[in-house]
């Protein structure tokens, strides 16, 4: 008997950052998101590259927050985003290195034996993303 899934892919994914104009900037002016809607008495912004909306929250205090600890942090590790092929992600990869608060964590590298290149950095509101694409 086939189990049906009842979900159909992301919707949008949400995230709390200390400064939503600071990391909504960094997606809108580096990677090219577009800002398709907010709600100022939350606050939060919506960004969105065509395929996937982010939230982006406000956090209350941010000058009371933990930074991320991706081996003891409990929920989101990364967000994983595609990059069309590897030579953008090489373009990518080079902007970023004089991007302002963006701290890279490994240039584009194959990942394992498979046809698959990808890198991992920490961006403005320290949201840790992966951008991968097709070898």
């Amino acid at each position: 008997m086939e189990t049906k899934t009842l979900t159909q892919g992301a919707h949008h994914i949400g995230l709390t950052v200390p400064n939503i104009k600071q990391t909504g900037n960094f997606f809108i002016s580096t990677l090219g998101f577009q800002q398709v809607g907010e709600k100022p008495d939350y606050p939060a912004i919506f960004v969105s590259d065509g395929t996937i909306m982010l939230t982006l929250w406000q956090a209350t205090e941010p000058d009371n927050t933990i930074a991320f600890d991706r081996k003891n942090n409990i929920g989101l590790h990364h967000l994983a985003l595609k990059i069309e092929n590897a030579d953008i992600l090489e373009e990518l990869y080079q902007q970023l290195l004089n991007t302002e608060d963006v701290k890279i964590e490994f240039s584009p590298e194959q990942l394992g034996n498979k046809p698959i290149k990808h890198m991992m950095c920490i961006v403005p509101g320290g949201i840790r993303i992966e951008f991968i694409t097709a070898a």
